[in-house]
């Protein structure tokens, strides 16, 4: 069984469809990339997936349970969100941020354990330096990493991503997706990511599931999915796609350059 499983999930703003009838699954041990041109759905998908908005039809599971029966603090411990925007200007220290993962399952006390699991995430996302600053004087870039790390504290058996490396320099991407790929496999984690980098999508999701006016346009691996027809209907480009290396490559052309043999 699935960890995670969208069945046939719909959902619109008034009388505005957003997503129609949107299916697929997530199985321990696996990334799935979430790719598509803005305004496709991307982002409205995890928010229903992690219960913020109400599909107008369709359902959620997690590990064969509907999330509309699950009590938040339920949904908590299976299942950690990071959201896209950085915007956090919190007064408290990046140190206590990370610590908040654990509320669904603290009482009236943080024990030891609480604490170090905090400062092994820390090290994982190489915020151990930060641990006293306030998350409010960080840079975009390390604001999104301590979100990281707060989800990974959650210990949840499904994490969902939302634009997790948008104000990351190359290496910190990088060193990010080898973190979230590393822990599904050892933790068997299904985590659900979406991304506008098809490279970074092809080399660390092991599937794809291309949206395209919030229906799903392509589905499978990124070998399957990554091609230059792919490319030219959803995103309205001519591109190249490289299959000589151990991950599709896409490699975007001017207009016309292709008919001209450059």
């Amino acid at each position: 069984m699935a960890l995670l499983s969208v069945e046939d999930l719909s959902f619109a703003y008034r009388d505005r469809e957003i997503l129609s009838r949107i299916s697929f699954p997530v199985d321990a041990g696996e990334v799935l990339g979430l790719v598509g041109p803005n305004g496709c759905g991307k982002t409205t998908l995890i928010r229903c997936v992690d219960g913020m908005l109400a599909p107008k039809c369709g359902r959620v599971l997690l590990h064969g349970q509907d999330l509309r029966g699950m009590h938040r603090r339920e949904v908590a411990r299976a299942m950690a969100y990071v959201p896209q925007s950085t915007g956090n200007r919190t007064a408290s220290t990046v140190f206590e941020t990370v610590l908040m993962g654990r509320r669904p399952y603290l009482n009236w006390t943080v024990s030891p354990a609480d604490e170090e699991k905090v400062v092994e995430a820390l090290d994982l996302l190489d915020l151990g330096g930060l641990a006293f600053r306030k998350v409010g004087e960080l840079s975009g870039g390390e604001r999104q990493r301590v979100m990281i790390a707060r989800a990974l504290v959650q210990e949840t058996g499904v994490v969902l991503l939302d634009e997790p490396t948008s104000n990351l320099d190359v290496r910190h991407q990088m060193a990010v997706m080898e973190v979230l790929s590393g822990l599904a496999e050892e933790r068997g984690l299904a985590v659900v990511i979406a991304l506008h980098d098809l490279n970074l999508a092809a080399t660390y999701c092991r599937r794809l599931l291309v949206l395209a006016k919030g229906s799903i346009y392509g589905h499978g691996t990124p070998e399957e999915v990554l091609t230059p027809e792919m490319l030219g209907s959803v995103y309205g480009i001519e591109a190249v796609v490289k299959r000589d290396l151990p991950a599709p490559y896409v490699v975007p052309v001017r207009p016309g350059q292709l008919q001209e043999g450059v």
